[in-house]
């Protein structure tokens, strides 16, 4: 067995086993070859034996390459999970991955755009597109991002099936698991529009998101179309297309949703994730609070 091996196998489990997203896919396949060319790993065996001081030492060499907290903190993850497959591979009784604490990370809270702030991006990023189907496509995407409260992963996994969509939509999330979301007649009107502009077929089994040249269509381009709106609104580079679905979260709980019900709605597989967004709610009714008190 050699590290391409090893590598192949680790690509294949996350992929068909556990089913991790592409990007997650590529994250960690990425981290688990550095290491092993790092440290001439070539059997699972030799991965398995891999202790916390190796990869203290390994992780301290990718910082002073410039890695930061939060990356570190990624690059620990997929390492841990790496080697804990690697000892159940090679028999290990204790399949336990080494304990190795990585650094703190402060928390910040999603910063959410308002419902006309969300509104204005949807119509601009249609007005400023160079073809008039392609900017029909990109709000239909953030009018999904934002009305339904999909990933941008979940719309361009989209295919040519959901084109004709309903009330709900049938969506799958992280892990395979698939949810139910509400789809609201301005965005059910926005993909109609974009469906009759295409110029490409779009058959049941492919993906209903095309780019320019008919391929499918890559979150960058979604990121740059709302990179440019938000720079003709005078937006803050927060307003990213995932502040959609963070925004759909906290209007919907500000508006009386229960965390149960926002759970569900967001394909979240522990409450605790989902809880967050009280914290963003309460954030905001502050600074309202402070905007609007003579003494604030």
């Amino acid at each position: 067995m050699t590290a391409h091996d090893l590598i192949a196998e680790w690509r294949a489990h996350l992929a068909d086993n556990r089913r991790r997203s592409p990007h997650t896919v590529r994250a960690y396949v990425a981290a688990a070859q550095r290491l092993c060319i790092a440290n001439g790993l070539e059997d699972w065996g030799a991965v398995a034996r891999s202790e916390a001081h190796h990869l203290r030492t390994f992780l301290a060499e990718r910082r002073s390459e410039g890695l930061g907290n939060a990356s570190t903190a990624r690059e620990l993850s997929a390492l841990k999970a790496f080697i804990a497959f690697a000892r159940q591979q090679s028999g290990d009784p204790d399949p336990a991955p080494p304990r190795l604490r990585g650094p703190r990370l402060k928390k910040g809270l999603p910063r959410p755009v308002t419902p006309d702030e969300a509104e204005n991006l949807t119509v601009l990023v249609d007005g400023l597109a160079a073809k008039d189907w392609i900017g029909a496509r990109d709000r239909a995407v953030l009018l999904l991002l934002y009305g339904s409260g999909l990933r941008i992963a979940e719309a361009l996994s989209l295919t040519g099936r959901d084109a004709d969509t309903g009330d709900v939509l049938q969506v799958t999330g992280k892990g395979g698991k698939q949810r139910m979301v509400p789809v609201l007649p301005i965005t059910r009107a926005a993909v109609a529009e974009y469906v009759r502009l295409c110029p490409w077929p779009l058959p049941a089994n492919e993906p209903l998101f095309r780019g320019e040249k008919g391929g499918p269509l890559s979150p960058g381009m979604v990121q740059r179309a709302m990179a440019q709106a938000r720079r003709a609104l005078g937006l803050p580079d927060t307003a990213t297309p995932h502040a959609l679905r963070h925004s759909f979260a906290t209007h919907l709980l500000s508006a009386g949703a229960d965390l149960r019900s926002l759970q569900e709605l967001l394909g979240h597989a522990s409450l605790g994730s989902t809880q967050i967004y009280t914290r963003v709610d309460a954030a905001s009714l502050l600074e309202n609070y402070r905007k609007a008190h003579p003494r604030g």
